[in-house]
């Protein structure tokens, strides 16, 4: 489950805001803030960001922990100037640099600035400008999100839905043959980002790619088309993954075998 609207709730109370000024500061409207709180729906990932990044807290933070009073008071400390500092032990630092050797800086691409985006996607001037997200991961420094638009690769609610948000590793496209069946991969072509499965091979240039939708075709995609080829590893969702048939039936029988221990005890 997402924690953003208690959070949201739990900063503007320590921070002494009202749902106006909280608006006001990311240009929401007060009843957005409101059904925020109370859960009737959830910001978009821009505003995520904004909120994440004027607070001093990370993104997966703000959604997937409640977080405390004195943790948001223990993050303006770190706007305070430096006090004396207590040397780290040497297990300390090593876990410091792990922690900073996993948690990278991935460049998003939210959906509105993607014709941007193609546009500019060899301008490191422009990547270095775009909002960052921080993931744990060891994909390696060259790493994109991108936020989905459209239903083509969700079926039976499961999948990427619209406004997910992909983690992608790049794939060089003189590597082409790397390429493998079953996986997801986007590609940056002149038209926008193309999002599918690959199903096949049918030569060295030309692929077979498929939407986990059955209502999209399958269709052939030649290589020269993509500007840039990024295989999707993680996606970033805040909606909640209904119950499978299995998980239901498991959830049954639980209930039913408390059932029957309760009557036996009788």
């Amino acid at each position: 489950m997402s924690f953003v609207g208690k959070n949201i709730r739990k900063i503007r109370t320590v921070k002494k805001l009202s749902q106006a000024a909280f608006a006001e500061l990311f240009g929401l409207a007060r009843p957005s803030v409101g059904a925020y709180e109370e859960g009737r729906s959830e910001p978009k990932m821009e505003t995520l960001i904004q909120i994440a990044q004027h607070f001093g807290l990370s993104v997966d933070l703000l959604l997937t922990k409640e977080l405390t009073v004195n943790e948001l008071y223990h993050f303006d400390i770190f706007r305070q100037e430096p006090t004396t500092e207590v040397p780290a032990t040497p297990a300390a630092a090593a876990a410091a640099a792990a922690a900073d050797r996993l948690a990278q800086l991935t460049p998003f691409v939210p959906a509105d600035r993607l014709l941007e985006y193609i546009v500019q996607h060899h301008n490191t001037a422009f990547i270095d400008a775009l909002p960052p997200l921080t993931f744990p991961h060891e994909l390696g420094p060259t790493t994109r999100a991108f936020e989905i638009v459209g239903a083509e690769m969700q079926h039976q609610q499961q999948g990427l839905r619209h406004q997910d948000v992909v983690l992608c590793c790049r794939v060089d496209r003189a590597a082409g043959g790397s390429l493998r069946p079953g996986r997801i991969y986007a590609f940056l072509t002149q038209r926008g980002l193309l999002v599918r499965r690959l199903a096949e091979r049918l030569s060295a240039t030309v692929l077979k790619l498929r939407a986990d939708n059955p209502d999209y075709g399958a269709q052939e995609f030649a290589l020269d088309q993509a500007l840039e080829i990024w295989e999707v590893k993680a996606v970033f969702t805040t909606h909640l993954r209904p119950p499978s048939r299995i998980e239901d039936r498991v959830t049954r029988l639980e209930r039913q075998v408390e059932e029957l221990l309760a009557r036996l005890g009788e």
